[in-house]
C-alpha cells in the first residue's frame, strides 16, 4: 500500500483536531472582553454606589486599556521566554484575582487599581491567544478559529450586556465581576488541555525598547483622557501644572506620539544591527498591513467611544437601569456578533478593500441616523436602525482587520502580531472612551454655559451659587438635590431643569455627528487595504522573493 504524502497526512490530522482548545481560548478572550463591556453597561449602579461621576467609570476604563496597551508587546516577550501556555494560565488566573478585587471595589481608587492589575495581567494573556491558535490549529482549521477569535469581543459584549444589565438590576454590579474570578478559575482547570508552547531560547527583553513603547503609550492615554479636566487649550484650576497658561493635556498627547516614533526609530536600529526588538517590524513592513492597523485604531477607538455615549445617556439621562440599557442596546451588540463571525463569508466575493471602505461608510451612516433620531425614546425604530447598522459596520471591520493582520505574517511572528493587535485594540479603546468622555462633557458644559446666559430666570447671583466650572452629566433628581441647598426658587430650579435636560440630549447628538464625521474620513485608510481575493492573485515578478511568499501567505488565506 502506498504511504500518503506528509502533507496530506497533516493536513487531515490538522481536519480532526479537538475544538476544546479553541474552546478554552475564547473563554479567556471572553473573560477579559467581558470586563470592558461589563464597564460601561453597570455605570449607573457604579456611579450610585460608589459616590462617583460618570465619568470615573469611563476613567476606569481607560485605565484598564492602557495598561494592556503599555506593557503588551512586552507581554509578548514573557511568553516566548517562559512558554505561552505558562504565562495563559498565570495571567488568566491574575485577571480572575483583580476582577475579584473589582468586585469588592469600596471606591473609586479601589476600582482603578483591580483595573490597573488587570490590565497588567491581560497585557501579558492578550499576545498567547494568537500564539495557542497556530499552535493547536493548521490549516482551514487555524483559519476557522482566528474568525472565532476575532468574533470573541462581540459575543462578549452580547454577554456583558446581558449578563451584567440583569445582574446590576436585580442583585448589584458587583456579581458580574466577581462572577469573572470563577470564570478564571475554569479557565486555569481546562488550560491544561492546551498544547504546550516550547520556549524560544536566547530570547532577550528589549529594554529601552519597553521603556519607549510604555512611555509613549500612557503620555497619548493620559493626555487624552484629561483633555476635559486640565483644559482643551487652556489650563484649567485641576490641571497638576500649566504652560504658560496652556493645559499640559495637548502637550502630553505630542509628546508621546514623538516617543512613539522614537520607539520605531529605535526598533529599526536594533534589528539593522542584529539584535531582536521588542516587536518585530515585519508585521507592519507593508503598505496594507500599516493600512490595517491605522484603520483598526479607529475603529477601535469608535466602538468604545459609543459603548460609553449610549449607558451614559440611559442610565444618567433618563434615569433608566441597567437591564433596561442591555435591552435597548441588545440590536447594536447582536448586529456586531452577526457581523463579525458572517463576514468571512464574503472574503470570496469582496476585496478587504472593498468591505473596510463599506464598513465605515456603514459605520457613518448608523451614526448619523442615531444623531438624528435619538429623542427621550430609546426604542423608535430609526434609533434600532442605527444601533443595528453601527454594530454591522464595526463587527465586519473588526474581523476583516485582524484577518489582515494575522494572515500576511508567518506563524513565529504570531506573538508580535498578537502584541500588535493588542496594543491597537487597548489604546484605541483607552483614545475612544477618553475622547467620548471629554468631547461629551465639553459640549455639555457649551451649551449649559449658552443657555444660562441668556435666561433671565437665572440671574449672575444664582450662577455663583453653582459650580460651573465642573459641569458633567446628572440625573435631574440629582440637580434638583443640589439646588435645594441653594436659594433657588422652584420657578429657577424647574427651568435649571430645563437646560439641563436639552443640553445634555444636544450634546449626545453632536457627539453622535462628530463621530460619524471621523468614521467618514477613516475610509480613506481603508483604501490602502488588499484589492485583491484569494481568487485573484496580483502578478508581482518584481517583488523579492521574502516577499512575494508573504504576500502569497496573505493572498491564500480565506480569514
Amino acid at each position: 500500500m502506498a504511504k500518503q504524502p506528509v502533507g496530506a497526512a497533516s493536513a487531515i490530522a490538522a481536519t480532526q483536531s479537538s475544538w476544546l482548545p479553541m474552546a478554552i481560548i475564547l473563554l479567556a478572550q471572553i473573560q477579559m472582553g467581558f470586563n470592558v463591556n461589563a464597564l460601561p453597561v453597570s455605570i449607573g449602579p457604579i456611579v450610585y454606589d460608589l459616590d462617583a461621576a460618570a465619568t470615573d467609570v469611563g476613567g476606569a476604563l481607560v485605565i484598564y486599556s492602557l495598561f494592556v496597551a503599555a506593557f503588551v508587546m512586552l507581554g509578548a516577550k514573557l511568553g516566548k521566554i517562559f512558554g505561552e501556555r505558562l504565562v495563559f494560565q498565570v495571567t488568566a488566573l491574575l485577571h480572575g484575582v483583580a476582577m475579584g478585587s473589582m468586585a469588592l471595589s469600596q471606591d473609586v481608587g479601589m476600582m482603578n487599581s483591580a483595573q490597573a492589575l488587570a490590565g497588567l495581567a491581560a497585557a501579558a494573556l492578550v499576545p498567547t491567544l494568537v500564539v495557542l491558535v497556530a499552535a493547536n490549529y493548521q490549516g482551514k482549521q487555524q483559519e476557522a478559529a482566528l474568525g472565532l477569535l476575532a468574533g470573541a469581543p462581540a459575543v462578549s459584549g452580547v454577554l456583558a450586556f446581558l449578563i451584567a444589565g440583569f445582574l446590576g438590576t436585580v442583585l448589584s454590579w458587583r456579581y458580574s465581576f466577581g462572577m469573572l474570578f470563577v470564570v478564571s478559575l475554569a479557565v486555569l482547570a481546562l488550560s491544561f488541555r492546551l498544547k504546550p508552547v516550547k520556549r524560544q531560547p536566547g530570547i532577550k527583553i528589549d529594554t529601552v525598547g519597553a521603556v519607549l513603547a510604555a512611555i509613549g503609550i500612557i503620555l497619548i492615554s493620559v493626555g487624552f483622557n484629561n483633555l476635559n479636566s486640565w483644559g482643551l487649550v487652556t489650563a484649567r484650576q485641576g490641571a497638576p501644572i500649566a504652560l504658560f497658561g496652556l493645559s499640559p493635556a495637548p502637550f502630553m498627547i505630542i509628546f508621546g506620539i514623538v516617543v512613539a516614533q522614537a520607539f520605531f526609530t529605535w526598533s529599526a536600529y536594533r534589528q539593522k544591527i542584529g539584535q531582536a526588538p521588542l516587536l518585530a517590524l515585519e508585521v507592519l513592513d507593508s503598505s496594507k498591513e500599516r493600512a490595517a492597523t491605522y484603520t483598526m485604531l479607529i475603529i477601535g477607538a469608535l466602538g468604545p467611544a459609543v459603548n460609553f455615549l449610549i449607558p451614559l445617556y440611559i442610565q444618567i439621562v433618563q434615569g433608566r437601569t441597567s437591564m433596561q440599557t442591555a435591552v435597548a442596546t441588545v440590536p447594536y451588540t447582536v448586529s456586531i456578533f452577526v457581523a463579525a463571525v458572517f463576514i468571512v463569508r464574503l472574503y470570496r466575493l469582496l476585496t478587504p478593500r472593498q468591505i473596510g471602505s463599506s464598513g465605515f461608510l456603514i459605520v457613518a451612516v448608523g451614526l448619523t441616523v442615531l444623531a438624528f433620531a435619538i429623542r427621550n425614546d430609546w426604542g423608535m425604530p430609526m434609533v434600532i436602525l442605527g444601533l443595528s447598522m453601527l454594530g454591522l459596520g464595526e463587527g465586519a471591520l473588526l474581523t476583516l482587520l485582524f484577518n489582515v493582520l494575522v494572515s500576511a505574517s508567518p506563524k513565529q511572528l504570531a506573538g508580535d502580531v498578537g502584541a500588535l493587535r493588542g496594543t491597537a485594540n487597548n489604546l484605541s479603546t483607552a483614545v475612544g472612551t477618553a475622547v467620548a468622555g471629554a468631547m461629551s462633557v465639553a459640549l455639555l458644559s457649551l451649551f449649559v454655559t449658552a443657555s444660562l446666559s441668556t435666561n433671565a430666570l437665572l440671574p449672575p447671583s444664582f450662577q455663583q451659587q453653582v459650580n460651573l466650572d465642573n459641569i458633567n452629566f446628572v440625573s435631574n433628581d440629582d440637580l434638583l438635590e443640589a439646588l435645594s441647598e441653594t436659594t433657588a426658587t422652584s420657578d429657577q430650579a424647574e427651568a435649571a431643569v430645563q437646560i439641563n435636560t436639552e443640553a445634555r440630549l444636544r450634546a449626545l447628538k453632536v457627539s453622535f455627528l462628530v463621530l460619524a464625521s471621523i468614521a467618514l474620513l477613516a475610509v480613506f485608510p481603508s483604501l490602502g487595504l488588499p484589492n485583491y481575493t484569494p481568487a485573484r492573485i496580483p502578478d508581482e515578478p518584481a517583488q523579492a522573493p521574502a516577499k512575494r511568499a508573504k504576500r502569497q501567505t496573505l493572498s491564500t488565506t480565506k480569514g
